[in-house]
């Protein structure tokens, strides 16, 4: 099995490369001609900070598996990519229509700071950017990135994230079985989890056995991390 490096020091390096990747992708051309406004609200949700859990998972899988690609300016656009699929996922979440939340690490969410409209934009306009990314990727050859973008479009639709927010929302102040429940989580939160460590591998050009570690951790830690957000959506103030 492929050792992951995710020791304290390794999350900071990942972590801050991932930080930088994001600040220079805003003064690239891709982000660059949007609208001023829509430009801005994009901004402050993707540079809001949090951890970047999805960003470092790709970047250690990469690592992982022994990958040439791994310091690869295309593997910090596969996680600059994770990472916009997941703003934008977080931007819709907080939404009057769903979660209807006013703050997100620690400042207002981006409807509450711009407006509604604005907001749905720039969530629209950070999913369409996180393919975009993908498709930039030229030192990637033709089948790895279709490959990436597969993945990623699997972990974020109907039958990844899209679907777990449309079964939360179906459960809203209703009873939801455990099996139910854990669906869900796989679903919402661990498909995306899921995507960064399978894109990682691809990157890394990971054999059969590898990518099915990296997967089964995947499962495993997509789970942990929902049932800790869980506890602290009751005990958080």
């Amino acid at each position: 099995m492929p050792e992951l490096p995710v020791s304290g020091t390794h999350l900071e390096t990942y972590r801050g490369r991932a930080e930088a990747a994001l600040t220079t992708l805003f003064d690239g051309e891709l982000v660059g001609r949007a609208d001023a406004r829509l430009r801005e609200a994009m901004r402050y949700s993707l540079l809001a900070g949090g951890k970047r859990l999805r960003p470092v998972l790709l970047y250690a899988a990469a690592t992982a598996v022994g990958g040439s690609r791994a310091s690869s300016p295309d593997t910090d656009r596969a996680a600059c990519a994770i990472e916009c699929i997941h703003t934008y996922s977080l931007i819709h979440d907080d939404l009057p229509a769903m979660d209807n939340d006013d703050l997100r690490r620690g400042q207002p969410t981006c409807h509450k700071a711009f407006d509604e409209a604005t907001a749905i934009l720039a969530g629209d306009a950070l999913q369409t950017l996180g393919f975009e990314l993908l498709c930039a990727a030229d030192s990637v050859d033709a089948a790895t990135r279709l490959a990436l973008v597969a993945e990623l479009a699997s972990a974020s639709g109907s039958r990844g994230m899209v679907g777990g927010q449309a079964v939360d929302v179906a459960h809203v102040g209703r009873p939801i079985t455990a099996a139910t429940l854990e669906s869900m989580h796989a679903l919402k939160t661990g498909a995306l989890i899921r995507a960064a460590l399978r894109m990682g591998a691809l990157l890394g050009a990971a054999d059969v056995r590898a990518r099915a570690c990296l997967d089964e951790y995947a499962r495993c830690i997509g789970l942990a991390f929902q049932v800790q957000d869980d506890i602290l959506d009751i005990t958080g103030d």
